[in-house]
């Protein structure tokens, strides 16, 4: 009782995520992400599962849909891309439709854009207006870098698609954030093959199911060798995993021929 009680706490403890990054320019090529890992990275350190990613063109009913099916599946969604001021940033219209609201000039975000473009001096151009566009009942994601906000609806956290803003948002965005139990891990290098090792593996994995183990070929210009990673939320259960690894390793060492140090040369 003790085991599958820690296990319901640790699956109470989940909070899973998905990124929706929206994009012409990222499917051409055109465009290289950099927001995808720079999320997943900081999920990871907060405890949040990174369980989904998708790119989607700049077309209305495709972000529509993957984001209908994303908010239903996942505690998050973070999307970033196409809420600049041209005419085919259209994620604002997108996800109010995708909530069933109108997509408005948002007060605030008018007023924030407005006051920022006379301290510059520039005119507040019906494009740069677009910037101000949201589902109706958002809140705000701050932008320190730019002004112009992203928004919040539901459990959808809609940011700018250039790195720099992008993450300028996240870091407004996580402290808000229901984050779970952290994932530990342990790196244990193998001096075999995948080959040598995958039947073997995978009977490790399947005895240690509160674990996660992957395994990351190396190549060192003469032999393939393998990094194992195992990973778990319960430091028992990693440890006990860790040791089934080494103790794998060990028994493909005993059935190698070892030479004969007595032998002549």
């Amino acid at each position: 009782m003790p085991e599958e009680t820690n296990s319901q706490s640790l699956q109470s403890s989940l909070v899973t995520a998905a990124i929706l990054a929206i994009g012409d320019e990222l499917l051409s090529g055109r465009t290289k992400d950099k927001n995808i890992g720079h999320l997943a990275e900081l999920l990871t350190l907060a405890g949040i599962d990174l369980k989904e990613v998708r790119i989607v063109s700049d077309e209305e009913q495709a972000i529509i849909e993957a984001l209908n099916t994303l908010r239903s599946r996942y505690d998050y969604v973070f999307t970033s891309g196409g809420i600049g001021p041209t005419h085919d940033d259209i994620t604002a219209d997108a996800v109010s439709k995708a909530f069933g609201v109108a997509c408005v000039h948002d007060p605030d975000a008018m007023q924030l854009l407005g006051e920022m473009y006379k301290r510059r001096e520039m005119e507040f151009t019906e494009a740069r207006q677009r910037m101000a566009r949201m589902p109706e009942g958002s809140r705000h994601i701050p932008n320190p870098v730019s002004t112009a906000p992203g928004f919040i609806i539901g459990n959808v956290y809609v940011m700018a698609g250039v790195p720099q803003v992008f993450q300028a948002m996240v870091d407004n965005v996580l402290p808000l954030l229901r984050t779970g139990a952290k994932m530990l891990s342990r790196a244990l290098p193998c001096p075999y093959g995948e080959g040598d090792i995958g039947t073997l593996l995978a009977g490790v994995q399947k005895a240690h199911p509160q674990t996660s183990i992957g395994s990351y070929p190396k190549y060192d210009g003469q032999r393939f060798s393998t990094e194992i990673v195992v990973r778990a939320r319960d430091q028992q259960a990693l440890d006990a995993a860790a040791e089934a690894v080494i103790d794998m390793i060990a028994a493909i060492d005993a059935t190698r021929v070892q030479p004969n140090p007595t032998a002549e040369a």
